[in-house]
């Protein structure tokens, strides 16, 4: 690879942190490219992209975009890289149900929005609910207050027009 196509693939990764919501450093080692193809799917699928840079240059990369300078020290060895677009916990959940399946595809760290996490933590990582999860829960107890004023207001006018109506009964009596 000459200069001009090292500085090509750096800007690439470049951009591609600048719009990541989370980056995943990956020890790829072992996988036959079959798996990689689906693993390429998986993250697919959850708008997400995993790449297979050389370590030289994702650190050049990491340090113009200014970006997640703590993955440096895990750059080392065969190293692949996802790049998570909306979903950003998504990749820990494939890479956990791959790592489970195959153990393969080790955690060797990664940055979700600004907070740095070693591959250690790929089980909690890989429970975590997506944003749109979080919102919906938020949005459900944002509602159940709404909803119970609500069904206290309908028993209190039942209750009224109830009283309403033996009040109407009394006096026709």
């Amino acid at each position: 690879m000459n200069k001009n196509e090292k500085a090509e693939v750096v800007e690439k990764v470049v951009e591609l942190v600048n719009k990541s919501t989370a980056l995943y450093i990956t020890d790829y080692s072992g996988i036959n490219v079959e798996d990689i193809k689906n693993l390429r799917r998986e993250f697919k699928k959850e708008g997400s992209q995993y790449k297979v840079i050389k370590n030289t240059l994702l650190k050049r990369a990491l340090v113009q975009a200014g970006k997640y300078q703590k993955l440096e020290a895990n750059l080392v060895g065969m190293t692949g890289a996802i790049f998570a677009g909306e979903n950003s916990v998504a990749p820990a959940k494939i890479i956990k149900k791959y790592y489970t399946d195959k153990q393969k595809l080790s955690l060797k760290a990664c940055y979700i929005e600004t907070q740095y996490y070693d591959g250690k933590m790929l089980d909690q990582l890989a429970t975590l609910p997506s944003k749109p999860e979080i919102i919906a829960s938020i949005l459900g107890s944002l509602n159940a207050p709404a909803s119970g004023i609500v069904g206290a207001l309908n028993s209190v006018l039942r209750e009224l027009v109830s009283v309403v109506d033996e009040i109407a009964k009394k006096k026709a009596a």
